[in-house]
């Protein structure tokens, strides 16, 4: 028994079907934001204890869900597509989207739990449940992803609430039912597989993306999701486990849990045989396969970003988890962050710094250090800046030496603090000024700073980050350092972040005397 919400009866202006049409066509089509709002102060008062028979609510909140859909996607494409909004803008659009499949999710579980605590007229409702359920279960799962866009925290009562509807699937032998999920939407899906996508994201490490690679990230878990398996028993490819009585996402089988009949295990099952081969196809052909859908409600993925994504899945949906490449120590200790390539340079350099700009720097605490980077807790997050792929540099309390990163894991444990798994890039470094090459009239165009990477005179190799359109394949860069200059050929861009480029050169040196 869910035994989330009551019932009952009121007078409504959505009191018959014709009247209820009407209002919903009459909704403004020209601000989604303000649609959304819209129907959710209607899905809201449909679901208000006294007013509806179940069945009839039922029919209210599929129509209303219905409408909401084309505004929702808008708005969403809006939002992942803008890549310079506003922090006011940002955080309305963000709200309107999570508010949005709130209600939806709210709405569907009212009429769930008019079946499941049997209400008077609820039973009515048996043969809609697979796909009162299967929305329901979708909006709970697009909860969860908006909270991964902003990298957390996830509120376990969405978990609570999807474990306990598809457990009455399962209980009530619907799971498995198929059922088309919009009318003007083609395909089917069933409880089970609705409930696999929305563990699946959550398995998939979402905290190691962007917010457009977890969009992408949940296209392609949409695309595999016929091929997940969910057992009552471990089996040997099992890779992840969770329990309907609880109230968290699935873990890792990193050992076996307690036995309990509440227990489930999901896997990528076939879907990891199918990854591998639309892989396969990608890495051979360099186009994104039609058959992905990705083409579809107006998005547009460049071949290498959905390759990222695809790799990204078949290592998190192995059986075996990632290994790490280096031992984890636990340490407790201070920690200077600055951010960015400006942030960086200033701290390598801080006569580079004007007096009246704000410093970057920050104060973390280091959890745990390996030879291949930091895992830190922030204490108190401040501005918006945080962000996968953003270039730090992090200073060790008594430490002189800056070491230059970037964050590549990060979650929110509240909306003020978090914690970040950063790669470390460098454990020194040196700001230099760099040109073009210079011909024999002289020195070349001065292009500005960059980050010299673990600096040695004597190596055949560099790296150097660098202000993003610097760098060119077909043109070598120079700079000049105690006395000597260092020739720069460039050998390939090694990744790009918002501010900065990481490439890699083959170094020359020769005394500028000569």
């Amino acid at each position: 028994m869910l035994n989330l919400f009551g019932g009952g009866k009121s007078d409504h202006p959505m009191a018959d079907v014709k009247a209820a049409r009407k209002i919903l066509e009459g909704i403004p089509a020209e601000d989604p934001i303000k649609a959304l709002e819209d129907l959710g102060h209607w899905l809201e008062s449909v679901c208000t204890p006294g007013g509806f028979k179940p069945d009839y609510r039922a029919q209210l909140v599929q129509m209303i869900d219905e409408a909401a859909q084309l505004h929702l996607r808008k708005l969403q494409r809006e939002y992942l597509s803008s890549s310079r909004l506003s922090k006011f803008q940002e955080n309305r659009m963000w709200a309107a989207l999570y508010g949005a499949h709130r209600q939806i999710a709210i709405a569907f579980a009212t009429c769930i739990d008019d079946y499941a605590t049997g209400q008077k007229g609820g039973e009515v409702l048996k043969g809609s449940m697979p796909l009162l359920t299967v929305r329901a279960l979708r909006a709970l799962a697009a909860q969860v992803k908006w909270h991964y866009v902003r990298y957390g925290p996830v509120d376990n009562a969405l978990w609570s609430m999807a474990c306990k509807i598809y457990a009455l699937a399962e209980s009530r032998k619907f799971a498995r039912t198929r059922v088309t999920v919009y009318p003007a939407i083609a395909g089917e899906s069933s409880p089970e597989q609705e409930f696999l996508k929305m563990a699946m994201l959550a398995a998939s490490s979402p905290d190691r993306l962007l917010p457009v690679e977890v969009e992408l990230v949940e296209r392609l878990i949409a695309h595999f999701s016929a091929g997940f398996k969910l057992s009552v028993e471990h089996q040997p490819d099992i890779a992840y486990w969770i329990d309907l009585a609880g109230n968290q996402p699935p873990q890792r089988l990193a050992r076996p849990p307690q036995a309990a009949p509440t227990l489930r295990f999901l896997a990528a099952g076939a879907a990891l045989g199918e990854l591998a081969q639309v892989i396969q196809s990608l890495n051979s052909t360099n186009v994104v396969p039609s058959a992905l859908g990705l083409g579809t409600l107006g998005a547009s993925y460049e071949p290498e970003v959905v390759l990222d994504a695809l790799n990204h899945l078949a290592l998190y949906w192995s059986p075996k988890p990632p290994a790490r490449k280096t031992p984890r120590h636990t340490v407790k200790s201070r920690l200077a962050a600055t951010y960015g390539l400006d942030g960086v340079l200033a701290a390598l350099d801080p006569a580079r710094q004007p007096a009246s700009e704000e410093s970057k720097v920050e104060s973390w605490i280091v959890e745990n250090v390996s030879a291949g980077g930091f895992g830190a807790g922030i204490p108190q997050i401040k501005g918006d800046w945080l962000k996968i792929g953003c270039l730090v540099g992090l200073q060790p309390e008594g430490g002189q030496n800056w070491i230059i990163g970037v964050i590549r894991r990060y979650s929110r444990e509240t909306p003020q603090q978090g914690s970040v798994g950063i790669q470390t890039l460098a454990r020194s470094a040196l700001p230099v000024r760099v040109r073009l090459q210079g011909g024999q009239g002289g020195p070349g165009r001065d292009v500005g700073w960059a980050i010299l990477l673990n600096p040695a005179e004597s190596a055949t190799e560099a790296q150097l980050i660098l202000a993003p359109g610097v760098f060119s394949a077909d043109q070598n860069l120079e700079f000049e350092r105690d006395g000597r200059l260092f020739l720069l050929l460039p050998s390939a861009l090694v990744e790009s972040g918002d501010d900065y480029e990481r490439v890699r050169f083959r170094q020359m040196v020769r005394d500028t005397d000569e």
